[in-house]
């Protein structure tokens, strides 16, 4: 085991099959669900929220577990179990009799899928300083091209029958765990290791710190809404693509790939023009008004083509995520910055846990025969409304004293 040098690009790999296996499942999951109730898309959109919201649910309980186990027991032990019950949870998931099975494959998904602490505490352990953010910023990456790469296969291959791209997913977590085990290292010296405490993995701890820094708590609020109202994407774009313009499985996986393309293309290359021009505070609010107006006109598109016209200018808006966190990092302590960051992944969660069941309902509803009227983009109306409400925390945070005089 001593004679292996680290594995950074086995850590790499594992994030990038968490994203890729999650997104062979996406343009397929809403289907599955739908032919379990009966065909009913409104039935259906209250299940897929529910799941989604038990997903989130689980990664944020147990990634601060997880992290603290990894400091107690070692990175290696916890990544290989996890990647485990993730190869696991995807067989069960394709021989589901019932939608029953699938709340039990959500919880052990949301757990297995909090190996994302670990995997960046292996990171930090075999990362010099002077490569360190380098090695961070690969694992965006990861996670980027995971999102391009899974929708767009598991659309293809949920053609050919719509359990194949759970197996497919399942096929790679258990051949990433099989190499795991045989090559991987320990990253963690047994005389760097620290007992397991509760209180180290408590999820909502490092959420008390934001309230020290009034600035940042303004713009953790418009954070928070941000990262609730892009769930209207992971949650709703396959039942309303679908019911709206019919699109098949193969459509909504391209369509979920271009999406993930463009974010990438600003968010890794486009940012570091746009942002340094306008500053952080333009970018941001910038940032929030095109969302917005993206998120509307979604809505409104009467015919299928027009989503991807829509999303090649609306990607735009993805300059006002790295802004809003740059903005926070600028107004904390660097003693600070790794709370404050934890934090910041707690919102995503919670963004996660709150948000699919909200949108689910407002769409299922809303083409429901119960509902006064029929709008099927009701969900998405509500997400630019969100995106409007953190442009109007953003400039309340700004009119608050800066912690740091200066530093934007």
């Amino acid at each position: 085991m001593k004679s292996r040098s680290p594995a950074t690009g086995f850590i790499l790999v594992t994030l990038f099959l968490d994203t890729f296996g999650i997104g062979l499942i996406i343009p397929v999951l809403p289907k599955l669900v739908e032919n379990f109730q009966g065909g009913s898309v409104s039935a259906a959109a209250d299940t897929i929220g529910l799941l989604m919201a038990l997903f989130s649910l689980m990664q944020f309980l147990f990634a601060p577990v997880l992290g603290s186990l990894s400091d107690h027991f070692g990175r290696r032990p916890v990544l290989l179990i996890s990647l485990f019950g993730a190869g696991l949870d995807y067989l069960l998931l394709a021989w589901a009799p019932s939608l029953s099975w699938f709340y039990a494959g959500r919880i052990i998904a949301g757990i297995s899928g909090a190996n994302f602490s670990t995997a960046g505490a292996y990171i930090a352990d075999v990362s010099p300083p002077e490569k360190r953010a380098h090695n961070f910023g690969l694992i965006g990456a990861a996670f980027g091209f995971g999102f391009i790469a899974g929708p767009a296969l598991g659309g293809l291959l949920g053609s050919l029958g719509l359990r194949v791209p759970f197996l497919a997913a399942a096929a790679l977590a258990l051949i990433n765990w099989l190499y795991g085990l045989l090559i991987l290292p320990e990253s963690l010296p047994r005389e760097n290791r620290r007992t397991f405490s509760w209180r180290r993995a408590n999820p909502a701890g490092s959420l008390l710190a934001l309230k020290r820094f009034p600035v940042v708590l303004g713009l953790a609020a418009t954070l928070l809404l941000m990262n609730l109202a892009y769930h209207v994407l992971h949650s709703t774009w396959v039942l309303y693509t679908g019911y709206r313009y019919q699109w098949s499985p193969a459509q909504v996986g391209m369509s979920l790939a271009v999406i993930g393309i463009m974010a990438t293309l600003v968010q890794g290359g486009l940012v570091r023009h746009i942002v340094p021009v306008l500053g952080e505070r333009r970018a941001l609010l910038v940032g929030l008004l095109i969302n917005a107006v993206n998120f509307l006109g979604y809505g409104l598109a009467t015919q299928g083509w027009m989503i991807y016209a829509i999303l090649v200018v609306g990607s735009l808006g993805a300059i006002s995520g790295p802004a809003v966190q740059a903005l926070i990092s600028k107004n904390v302590p660097v003693n600070e910055q790794g709370a404050i960051q934890g934090a910041v992944a707690g919102l995503s969660s919670l963004a996660g846990i709150i948000g699919p069941p909200i949108f689910t309902h407002l769409f299922g509803y809303f083409i429901s025969p119960r509902a006064p009227f029929q709008l099927p983009g009701a969900a998405l109306f509500f997400g630019a409304l969100l995106m409007l409400l953190g442009l109007l925390f953003a400039l309340w945070s700004f009119r608050k004293p800066v912690n740091s005089p200066g530093t934007y």
